[in-house]
């Protein structure tokens, strides 16, 4: 059974002592955790004081990104193996935002996904369609261009990787994919794992539905039986919401 798997991505809010607040708010409402999964991806700079919060809790340490080079005159990035020194053991790659807003392609994501791997940290790779790619019905071609783009080379571990639909179109937007849309696309990521690579690898490879998330819609969207978690964003800022969606999430 895929265990459910909630992450939050902080994005670029908060200032230290904010990150601080909410990752030890986090940590004392979450001692333990059974059938359900946690994380937090805090910015950068906060990286070390969220781990310190959370080091003693079931919730773990993510990076919203890491670089495809182990060291050498890149500034401005992060290597994995820094990330890895920080706490973390997961980094997201290939968030929206990094492909339309920084300009990342499925080549530079690959090769981020292959140093992550490398490294040692677990990858959540995400993948989704912009409104006007999903309203000229392309929403299929599109993901299956940036799993095969991502993952080239790559056999996926379920153990060290997550794929993360993002409909773009409902990221910070207020509108979410209904759980039926959500579930449609799921089961079409399932179905190219299972041709791509094996049956095996497609039942147990974790695919998480991230786009306006909240405390009311999470329970219906981890319903869906291809939703097996959730990628969260402004409502992870919010501790109690945070809480109570990985709550809604447990098996």
């Amino acid at each position: 059974m895929r265990i459910p798997f909630v992450v939050g991505n902080w994005k670029m809010n908060l200032d230290r002592q904010g990150c601080e607040s909410l990752a030890k708010h986090i940590a004392v409402k979450l001692p333990q955790l059974q059938g359900v999964r946690a994380g937090v991806c805090p910015p950068f700079p906060y990286l070390m004081t969220v781990h310190a919060q959370i080091k003693n809790s079931p919730v773990v340490l993510g990076s919203q990104n890491v670089y495809c080079e182990t060291k050498g005159a890149f500034t401005g990035e992060v290597s994995p193996a820094m990330a890895l020194d920080c706490g973390c053991t997961w980094t997201l790659v290939g968030h929206s935002e990094r492909r339309l807003v920084i300009g990342e392609d499925n080549k530079l994501i690959n090769k981020k996904v292959k140093a992550a791997l490398a490294a040692g940290l677990n990858v959540i790779l995400c993948i989704g369609e912009t409104l006007e790619q999903r309203q000229q019905n392309q929403t299929e071609k599109v993901v299956e261009s940036q799993l095969v783009g991502s993952l080239e080379g790559i056999t996926p571990d379920p153990e060290k990787l997550v794929l993360a639909y993002e409909p773009v179109w409902a990221i910070g937007t207020g509108v979410v994919a209904t759980p039926d849309q959500a579930e449609e696309v799921h089961q079409f990521i399932r179905g190219w794992l299972t041709r791509q690579y094996s049956a095996a690898v497609a039942e147990k490879l974790c695919i998480q539905y991230g786009g306006s998330v909240n405390a009311g819609n999470a329970k219906q969207l981890i319903s869906q039986p291809n939703v097996d978690g959730l990628l969260v964003g402004g409502a992870s800022l919010k501790a109690d919401e945070f809480v109570t969606i990985i709550i809604a999430c447990q098996n």
